[in-house]
């Protein structure tokens, strides 16, 4: 997707009740882990469920610009990375282009940190907004060096030249705020310095990142105490080609749960879907919300916790959401929000600051996008405050222009199944973003009965 292409408008509307069992996309975390270590790693990555998206396809296509060797046997949907060993990866000869992939930006910002030649990142116009002073910091530490485009407020935008260390300097980091982004560039940039290189949080953050480094080979030392984690990573290790399975994306499988707990009937299965205790937040307050969600079928693959999500549309009930909760939950705010939409009675989630600083300002976009579809709806600091309609919000009316998805694929289905449960239609102004992280997403709430009809209508 390119920020030049047109945009593609798309209208959601209520119709019968939603049913049927599907399988959502790989987990977009995990694929982009897979293909960087996969690229370090001696011997050959097997990947199977790696996910298509554009955010996805931008890693590969950046990995091969270094010297990895990733393709995809059409056949079989796996996909096989040959790496070349730790710090065996080479000068890109062109600009690594991201296109509107944060994490892979982020974590390869970490990774070429740790290598002695220079890169040139850039992305489209949501990812040259979306600050990166947060990852620069750190890796500064350890001996990286950057150019970047400054914004008159000072923040660190792209395009950015990496100037990778020649030494790379192991550091011990205290995460600022909760971010598993930048833990993971700086561990991926601890890879190639001697000793142990530590990051501290305070708050838990998802731990795809350490999980796949152990199964790669890489020592890690994880010690907890009075609710802080200590990550110590040894540098240098041999890294070895492995087979992953990447479950599907729980930020993804959140768009059809929502929908079949909103809209009225409905009753439907999404197969397969992660179940990392750091990013099982909205599966928690959808229960606490009086949601009928069961998961069976729990097993483990790749030494992540899989399983199945069954859902009936029944009644929400507002809820206080902590703040606290945000770090295993922070992607799934936007559909949170249409879900307490529906419910009965005010549901306020705190602590929301890190969605100003996304794809888009989601706290804004979807306050704005809200209140447009007659939901009472208010920001209050970094708090989201929803009224609950006790059934179908109004949706849209007649002549209101449509929702503005600022690039945002999680504004866009969102905003979509809001309008396959509301009274009125609603509309998106582009479908065009969906595709960084599910390419499939209109087909399969189609195969469900949802009545998404793209382009004007």
């Amino acid at each position: 997707m390119s920020a030049a292409s047109p945009p593609t408008p798309a209208v959601a509307r209520r119709g019968a009740s939603l049913s049927g069992a599907i399988a959502v996309p790989g987990d977009k975390s995990i694929s982009h882990r897979a293909l960087m270590l996969g690229g370090l790693a001696v011997g050959e990555t097997v990947v199977h469920g790696l996910l298509e998206g554009e955010d996805v396809l931008r890693t590969a296509a950046a990995m091969r610009q270094m010297g990895a060797e990733i393709s995809k046997d059409d056949a079989t949907g796996i996909w096989r990375a040959r790496g070349r060993g730790l710090g065996g990866l080479v000068e890109p000869a062109d600009v690594l282009d991201l296109g509107n992939a944060g994490t892979g930006a982020r974590l390869l910002m970490g990774l070429v940190a740790g290598h002695n030649f220079v890169s040139v990142f850039t992305g489209d116009a949501s990812l040259r907004r979306r600050p990166m002073g947060r990852i620069t910091a750190p890796l500064t530490q350890m001996g990286a060096r950057f150019v970047a485009r400054g914004a008159a407020d000072g923040k660190v935008l792209l395009p950015l030249t990496v100037i990778g260390a020649a030494a790379p300097i192991p550091i011990e980091y205290a995460l600022p705020v909760p971010s598993a982004q930048v833990k993971s560039a700086v561990l991926l940039a601890g890879l190639s310095a001697p000793g142990q290189t530590i990051v501290v949080e305070k708050e838990p953050t998802r731990d795809h990142s350490e999980r796949m480094l152990r199964h790669f080979g890489a020592t890690l030392d994880v010690r907890e105490e009075n609710g802080v984690s200590r990550i110590a990573l040894t540098g240098q290790p041999e890294l070895s080609g492995c087979t992953i399975h990447v479950p599907g994306d729980p930020s993804s499988a959140a768009f059809p749960v929502v929908a079949g707990l909103i809209v009225p009937g409905s009753e439907l299965t999404v197969r397969n879907v992660g179940l990392n205790a750091r990013r099982t937040g909205l599966y928690q307050t959808l229960r606490e919300m009086g949601a009928t969600l069961d998961i069976g079928d729990r097993r483990e693959a790749a030494g992540e916790e899989v399983g199945d999500i069954h859902v009936r549309a029944g009644t929400l009930v507002g809820v206080d959401v902590p703040a606290a909760r945000a770090p295993s939950m922070i992607d799934e705010y936007p559909i949170l929000a249409v879900a307490a939409s529906f419910a009965r009675g005010r549901t306020i989630m705190r602590g929301l600051g890190e969605l100003r600083v996304k794809e888009s300002d989601r706290l804004s976009a979807v306050a704005r996008g809200l209140a447009a579809c007659g939901v009472e709806v208010r920001i209050d600091g970094d708090d989201l405050i929803v009224e609950g309609c006790d059934g179908a919000p109004p949706g849209m009316a007649p002549g209101t222009p449509a929702i503005a998805t600022h690039l945002d694929h999680r504004i866009a289905m969102s905003f979509l199944v809001m309008g396959l449960a509301s009274r009125q239609a609603v509309s998106i102004d582009d479908i065009g973003a969906i595709a960084t992280s599910f390419p499939n997403f209109l087909a399969l709430m189609a195969e469900l009965g949802g009545d998404i009809v793209v382009g004007h209508a």
